[in-house]
């Protein structure tokens, strides 16, 4: 059974990879289309204002481990980083990033410094990817001073949080600065949803990299998104009229 289920979720796997593929040659032809979301059309405004005021950005990854199902959120924040330290590379300070996972920071600072060799303009500097802490709130804690101290204008929390992101989510408050938040954990979201004023619910986190126009990749993900849902729900329904049929 163990082997069915596994070659089952390969062959998802694979079917999703090569719409993926195949959507992003087509989006490269035809712009994509999504329905608006305010808190991302602020976020490029608050990138802008970073870059005019030679203030910094400060994004904040989680803390989820890449050998762990929280790997998505935080694979999705690398990706929204790495367009952001596009966009600022023009500015005066490059932008920090801070995790509470070791190899999560260590991919920050590959991302920063990737960014840095594409842009002549923007340095790279190491310390800007900095592992905070290693539990909840020692990671939390270390984020803060990131925030406060820094010249920050605008943070973007996006990764695996748990209620700790209540302290990142207070500090920016007290700051008065710009904050985008968004998290795989329920707890998480509903601190963020009570706290933040520009909040990411549910899947939205995993379309910041098409709404900052990152790749036609991530473009044509929300289609593939899209595909798997309704081909789940014609499942559930089929499953429910072959049982009401007596045939499962």
């Amino acid at each position: 059974m163990s082997i069915w289920l596994g070659l089952a979720g390969f062959g998802i796997v694979f079917f999703s990879a090569v719409l993926m593929v195949g959507l992003s040659y087509l989006r490269r032809k035809t712009p994509s289309v999504f329905r608006d979301i305010p808190a991302f059309t602020r976020l490029r405004q608050a990138v802008g204002l970073v870059v005019e005021d030679g203030s910094r950005l400060h994004v904040s990854l989680g803390r989820g481990a890449l050998t762990t199902p929280q790997s998505a959120s935080a694979l999705a924040g690398l990706a929204l980083l790495r367009r952001l330290a596009d966009l600022t590379s023009a500015g005066d300070r490059p932008p920090i990033a801070t995790s509470g996972d070791a190899t999560l920071a260590i991919l920050s600072q590959d991302t920063l410094q990737t960014s840095a060799k594409s842009s002549e303009q923007a340095v790279f500097d190491p310390a800007a990817g900095r592992l905070t802490g290693l539990t909840p709130f020692s990671y939390a804690a270390g984020a803060i001073p990131a925030i406060r101290d820094e010249n920050v204008s605008a943070n973007v929390l996006m990764g695996n949080f748990g209620v700790e992101v209540a302290l990142l989510t207070d500090a920016v408050e007290r700051e008065s600065t710009f904050v985008l938040a968004g998290s795989d954990d329920l707890t998480a979201q509903a601190v963020i949803y009570a706290s933040a004023p520009e909040p990411l619910i549910g899947e939205e986190i995993y379309a910041a990299g098409a709404y900052v126009e990152s790749s036609p990749l991530h473009s044509a993900s929300l289609t593939v998104q899209d595909i798997l849902r309704w081909l789940i729900i014609a499942a559930i329904l089929v499953g429910a009229l072959l049982t009401l049929a007596g045939v499962l």
